[in-house]
């Protein structure tokens, strides 16, 4: 079935990440070398990453290589070598992080061709990013562990303060994790702007909280096991771990708003090879590759309106959406995390 995107509106740590990447020239295309390869961040999990490298090689003959980071840790990778960047473009994640990346100097704007199938509201009015696709936070839990501790699957962002859920919750942290950030940004949505407010959630949480992760699907893989109760991750992650097995997995959102990211590709300035970057930037606005994500189980919405949708993806309508100002999360990021790091608790360091 297709159908066209929701119309809605859209609004540190430096680890370093396994280099796990493809080189690869496709059958019948140009021999090796003949094209300079394309290094790129990718954000989303690692089966999505490694098929994006390879796909893209087979589509246009430039081997490919990428490291995978979650969104702080990007910004921090590419704070740290600056000028002479390790990194071409930058495919997923959060586009507050790619904004957080060009308050420092580090994103170049690029117009792709493929740019005008998307939606404006997937588009920086200042060509920094483009968003490829769009995910919701939800609480992913484990019915066996909620039956034990004597609760509910939660339904409010306020559910998770139940003492019941001492020790049984886990997220990632906003430092290293766009996915976590989007919480944390959620909550100043959902106070008027207000992070002195939005961070004395967060501090009450953290006496419920087990365990914070650098990555933002970390927290499902632990309540699939049976470690915690509840996992806060975005929708798409909970239904992959059900896929995959951990069918004791529910998925649940809270009643006074969820936010949602827009996963954005944006080219890096200073780049190597610009010219292979801004051609893999054009293929990913494409349907064939944003179609790509649900074969390896990634569920998030596309956004090209000719990509399809899937039964296993959330239907975006249905859910009580808090509508982000992108550019004002993007700006806040860095000083907001750390904030998170002084006043609940620091990012951890493996």
């Amino acid at each position: 079935m297709r159908r066209t995107p929701l119309t809605i509106v859209l609004a540190a740590a430096t680890g370093l990440a396994l280099f796990t990447g493809c080189s690869q020239t496709a059958p019948g295309s140009e021999s090796a070398g003949a094209k300079k390869p394309v290094t790129f961040i990718c954000s989303p999990q690692e089966d999505w990453c490694q098929l994006v490298a390879a796909e893209f090689t087979k589509a246009s003959g430039y081997p490919a290589n990428y490291v995978r980071l979650s969104g702080g840790e990007a910004v921090a990778r590419l704070s740290a070598t600056g000028n002479t960047p390790e990194f071409d473009a930058w495919f997923g994640g959060g586009a507050e992080g790619h904004l957080a990346a060009d308050a420092q100097g580090l994103i170049e704007p690029y117009v792709s061709p493929n740019a005008d199938q998307i939606a404006d509201e997937y588009k920086d009015p200042k060509d920094r990013w483009t968003g490829v696709y769009v995910g919701a936070l939800s609480f992913c839990s484990n019915t066996d562990v909620l039956k034990e501790i004597g609760a509910k699957a939660p339904t409010s962002w306020n559910d998770l303060l139940d003492p019941r859920f001492k020790g049984n919750i886990a997220m990632a942290h906003p430092g290293t994790s766009g996915t976590a950030y989007q919480a944390l940004w959620t909550h100043v949505e959902l106070d008027n702007g207000d992070q002195a407010q939005a961070l004395e959630y967060f501090a009450k949480l953290h006496s419920n909280i087990l365990q914070y992760s650098k990555s933002g699907s970390a927290p499902g893989q632990m309540a699939g096991r049976g470690e915690v109760a509840t996992g806060i991750i975005f929708a798409q992650d909970c239904q992959k771990f059900i896929k995959e097995g951990f069918t004791n997995l529910t998925t649940t959102f809270p009643k006074e708003g969820e936010g949602y990211e827009v996963g954005a590709v944006s080219l890096i300035k200073n780049a190597r090879n610009p010219e292979g970057a801004k051609a893999f930037i054009d293929w990913t606005l494409t349907a064939q590759a944003q179609d790509l994500a649900a074969t390896v189980g990634s569920y998030s919405v596309p956004t090209n309106p000719d990509a399809t949708i899937t039964d296993d993806m959330v239907d975006l309508k249905k859910l009580k959406l808090v509508h982000a100002d992108i550019d004002a999360a993007g700006t806040a990021r860095n000083a907001l995390t750390a904030k998170f790091d002084a006043e609940v608790a620091p990012a951890p360091k493996e």
